[in-house]
């Protein structure tokens, strides 16, 4: 009967699933009803068997409240196999850690919102800032009179969300909280991580507050997340001027299980110089606005900038600026040092070109650890938002 082969072939299917009790009581029903049919008792009774049949078939393999479980833990299988097969072949996120891709791509950055008067929005506008924008805001007022005496490290609030901290910090003779500190700020100053925050406040130990004087207000802006072709390399090689993502191993001075972002200017045999003019020379062929992808690296007017548009400094250009030398640039003296990019090998700069970790200090790269090119801002929502422009 059809009702017997459909039990038949849901065992056969189910079977590494099936418990053992499962299995006997369908073919128990269905040893029964093959015992009516054969016994001549009536539509009635092949009728009662069949459905009583197709009732434990279905408590068995057709439970509703198993299939939705069992398709739910499939769903989230098959997304999670699909999400790590486009983030290892196709699309990766990252978020830029520094600033050295500025003004093309933005790192954190911070604003001392004391400086411009600028007030804090109220909660409403705050939340709409920080999920749309990547603002955060900072503000604390001295609970009493009294200067800045003693300054705690961040901690965790709570102990399974380490990302999220505090910091006490104790002025006069009460203790005052930063909530949510932030603690990927960076730091270009090399001074105490726990007094970081009190930096950009431009805040002393020495300076008297008065009770319900503003001892901070921080805007913290979050660097640019952005997507990563990994696909394209494996078609084609890498073009001057694409803003790449690499691994850091091998790289002296650098930690190894990080990823950097920096602007593609050198391939394999290519003879590279800065000029003192902030050009780039590359087998005796200065680039400039007109060259393709650096149009906007080449659009500065005036001196060099942190954060603009500057060309690129060589040594002698950084030592102007009353910058130490050898600091910024040591494999590029003057404007006549002249580097050979090794064959298989890379070469890469920052375009924030007055602060900036790149080629110009430690060198060229193995090609192998190149990732991908960068492709698409997606989130903050801003000005850079949606796809990139190389």
């Amino acid at each position: 009967m059809a009702e017997q082969r459909i039990s038949r072939r849901l065992i056969n299917y189910f079977r590494d699933t099936l418990p053992p009790e499962g299995v006997a009581q369908i073919r128990t029903a269905s040893q029964e009803l093959s015992g009516v049919w054969r016994s001549g008792a009536g539509d009635a009774a092949v009728t009662e068997r069949t459905l009583h049949l197709r009732s434990v078939t279905e408590r068995w393999v057709i439970d509703p409240a198993r299939n939705r479980l069992r398709e739910a833990v499939d769903i989230c299988l098959v997304a999670l196999v699909v999400a790590l097969s486009v983030r290892a072949f196709f699309v990766q996120p990252m978020a830029i850690p520094t600033g050295s891709m500025q003004p093309t791509l933005y790192g954190v950055t911070v604003e001392n919102l004391l400086e411009s008067a600028s007030p804090v929005p109220s909660g409403i506008g705050q939340f709409f800032d920080r999920w749309i924008h990547g603002r955060r805001y900072f503000e604390v007022t001295a609970k009493c009179d009294g200067r800045i005496s003693e300054i705690l490290d961040p901690e965790p609030i709570l102990p399974i969300l380490p990302q999220w901290k505090r910091q006490r910090f104790k002025l006069g003779t009460e203790w005052h909280t930063i909530w949510f500190h932030p603690s990927d700020l960076p730091n270009p100053w090399n001074i105490d991580p726990a007094k970081l925050i009190f930096g950009y406040a431009r805040v002393t130990e020495d300076h008297f507050f008065k009770a319900g004087e503003t001892i901070l207000r921080l805007a913290v802006n979050s660097g640019d997340h952005i997507l990563v072709d990994r696909l394209s390399y494996h078609f084609r090689r890498p073009e001057r001027g694409e803003i790449v993502v690499f691994r850091t191993a091998g790289i002296a001075g650098i930690p190894e299980a990080t990823y950097y972002i920096k602007r593609l200017v050198g391939l394999g045999g290519d003879r590279v110089r800065i000029g003192d003019d902030r050009h780039l020379v590359i087998n005796g062929r200065r680039l400039d606005s007109q060259t393709p992808r650096f149009e906007q690296v080449y659009t500065f007017v005036g001196p060099p900038k942190d954060s603009q548009y500057s060309g690129h400094l060589n040594d002698r250009v950084a030592q102007a600026l009353r910058m130490r030398p050898r600091s910024l640039a040591p494999r590029f003296p003057n404007g006549r040092a002249e580097f050979l990019v090794r064959p298989g090998h890379l070469l890469v700069m920052g375009d924030n070109s007055v602060s900036s970790l790149d080629g110009r200090q430690w060198g060229d790269f193995p090609a192998n650890r190149l990732v991908g090119r960068f492709w698409a801002v997606y989130w903050p929502v801003g000005e850079r938002f949606g796809r990139g422009q190389n």
